[in-house]
């Protein structure tokens, strides 16, 4: 089906599911494939405002990962991690013939792009990695583990709007009243009886607090995936992306490009007046 600005597409996984994507391919043929991977609990729809402004440039692909959005729900929770996502991304690659492609990842996305470079880098012409690194930030992740899967049910989307203020407000101060009620949609979606509820399966958040908990020490894979060229873009009060690993990401990759958004924790929005020319700058240099 085609939507205004993107078409939607459907793929099964190897275990069945049917998966969904956003696929904005009105640029050039021949033009670079761009990949947005969303945040733990988060979607496509993230990417809205970014997509649009790539869109002419490039083709964007935006995919829901499982139990998200569009995307199916797994009735195993423990299918929830990295090595499925992947395994996802790939079918989606074959189906969309993706063979090379830049990605630009928002915090678990980000992790997944560093796991897609270590595994093959002549795949990936580059890499945004939004609010992530090869370390977590214990307090951030406390924080995230304290509202995934966990929060109660809303009425109406006044409810949702004021719910998703508790947990993003610290990332997102000083918001319009506008902006929350469009990101509540973003992040919510109606039920049979019109009723708000969150876009993501609560067994996320079940599979997040299984051993071993949040994804840490990934050097190793940041060290496999230096080759390729990276733009890493932090939030000015991130309790995600702390300034010890961004500077130790530095240190071990000296060419890495940075760009800090004032005024945001985690993550960034990336319709942020800074970021994206960043951004637009960044995947001009790359080749396709």
């Amino acid at each position: 089906m085609t939507r205004p600005g993107f078409r939607e597409q459907r793929w099964l996984s190897a275990d069945g599911l049917e998966l969904y994507a956003r696929v904005y391919d009105g640029a050039p043929a021949g033009a670079l494939t761009v990949l947005c991977l969303p945040g733990l609990t988060r979607n496509s729809r993230d990417f809205e405002a970014l997509a649009l402004h790539l869109a002419p440039r490039y083709r964007v692909v935006c995919p829901d990962l499982r139990g998200r959005g569009l995307s199916a729900r797994d009735p195993n929770w423990r299918n929830y991690q990295p090595a499925t996502y992947l395994a996802d991304l790939q079918a989606l690659a074959t189906v969309l013939a993706i063979r090379r492609a830049a990605i630009i990842g928002t915090s678990l996305g980000g992790l997944l792009a560093m796991m897609l470079a270590a595994a093959a880098p002549e795949r990936v012409a580059g890499i945004v990695l939004n609010d992530i690194g090869p370390d977590i930030d214990p307090k951030g992740a406390e924080r995230i583990m304290s509202y995934a899967g966990v929060l109660p049910p809303v009425r109406t989307w006044a409810e949702a709007v004021s719910q998703l203020r508790t947990v993003y407000g610290n990332a997102w101060p000083g918001l319009p009243d506008a902006k929350w009620a469009m990101l509540a949609r973003r992040s919510y979606r109606v039920d049979a009886n019109g009723t708000p509820v969150l876009d993501a399966d609560q067994g996320i958040g079940r599979a997040l607090r299984a051993p071993p908990a949040a994804p840490n020490a990934l050097w190793p894979v940041f060290a496999k995936a230096s080759g390729v060229s990276m733009l890493v873009i932090r939030g000015e009060l991130s309790d995600i992306l702390s300034l010890e690993t961004l500077e130790r990401m530095q240190r071990e990759k000296p060419d890495l490009e940075q760009l800090t958004v004032a005024n945001r924790g985690h993550v960034p929005l990336l319709d942020e007046p800074e970021a994206l020319p960043a951004i637009e700058h960044f995947l001009s240099r790359l080749r396709p």
